[in-house]
């Protein structure tokens, strides 16, 4: 009797060392996924030289003259900060401009810079966690999304209610982007959507980096941290869910990504599209690796999206 209750608590102390460990990763992979902070992984910012391509556009948005708009994020009553660029020409047509994983609304200059030479009004919001707005979780796009519904009902609400409205977002900002498309509630002022090289959930993002970037599997890790985050900041990683919120979507939606992304694998793009259940359009651009479709061809980019968004916006 005494041999088998040895062995019990030393089969108990093995689980709790073990689930302790779990517990342990948990907390140190929910740190480096999911809260605001300058992350290893992610390439460092080239300063933009006078030779570069992009230093027309980034020339641009520094001298234009920029509106300082605010909001109040959905539930926790965080201040938001946005940049406001009004079109060259007065038009009802806005676009808002999302944003990526640790980006911000200053690194979109060069898709600010495209809508306002294709005639938009431009808003460029923070989100929650990022530059200049308050935060201390990133939300992967799923709490964002009620953000930018909040967003588009002010353009409405300052602009008209005659406004034309596009949502657009790169990676994090083309996740965003789709699961706002399938909220309820969506103001019939918003047209149409572009995204760009977004995931199809939080969960298969962060699993395919868990495996590339540090050969885990994803169960029970990704599952570990996915807990943590419902616990501390409301929401978990497959509730994040791109793919599902696209499939309510009746809109229409254009779908943008690199040929080479390693970092939000090309492949995801395909079920996405075939979810939504709006007009649609593809475009894979040869060669480009994340967020660098319209780096690596702005000219196939622009005319790309300029021909879809004609067909929608007046």
């Amino acid at each position: 009797m005494k041999k088998k209750t040895k062995v019990i608590t030393i089969g108990a102390s093995a689980l709790a060392v073990v689930a302790a460990g779990l517990f342990g990763a948990g907390m140190y992979f929910y740190n480096v996924a999911v809260v605001p902070a300058p992350k290893t992984f992610l390439s460092k910012d080239k300063p933009i030289r006078k030779n570069s391509p992009a230093y027309p556009a980034h020339k641009w948005y520094q001298d234009v003259e920029k509106d300082k708009w605010y909001e109040t994020s959905a539930g926790q009553n965080l201040k938001l900060d946005a940049n406001y660029i009004p079109a060259a020409k007065k038009t009802n047509k806005t676009v808002l401009v999302a944003h990526g994983f640790m980006s911000n609304k200053n690194k979109m200059f060069s898709y600010a810079y495209m809508f306002h030479n294709l005639g938009y009004n431009v808003l460029l919001p923070d989100a929650r966690g990022h530059g200049q707005s308050q935060g201390d979780y990133i939300g992967f796009g799923w709490p964002e999304r009620l953000d930018y519904l909040k967003w588009i009902k002010q353009v409405v609400n300052k602009n008209g209610e005659d406004s034309q409205i596009v949502v657009f977002g790169v990676s994090m900002g083309g996740a965003t982007t789709m699961m706002v498309s399938g909220d309820e509630g969506l103001p019939k002022q918003v047209k149409t959507f572009v995204e760009d090289c977004g995931y199809t959930t939080a969960y298969d993002e962060i699993a395919y980096q868990a495996k590339s970037m540090y050969s885990l599997p994803k169960f029970p890790l990704v599952d570990i941290v996915s807990l943590i985050t419902q616990a501390k900041d409301g929401y978990n990683f497959k509730q994040a869910s791109a793919l599902k919120q696209v499939a309510k979507n009746h809109r229409p939606m254009m779908f943008i990504h690199g040929s080479r992304d390693k970092f939000v694998p090309t492949k995801m793009v395909y079920p996405l599209y075939h979810a939504t259940k709006g007009p649609k359009e593809l475009l894979i651009v040869k060669g480009a690796a994340h967020a660098q479709s319209y780096d690596k061809n702005p000219k196939l980019y622009t005319e790309k999206v300029s021909a879809f968004l004609n067909k929608y916006v007046k």
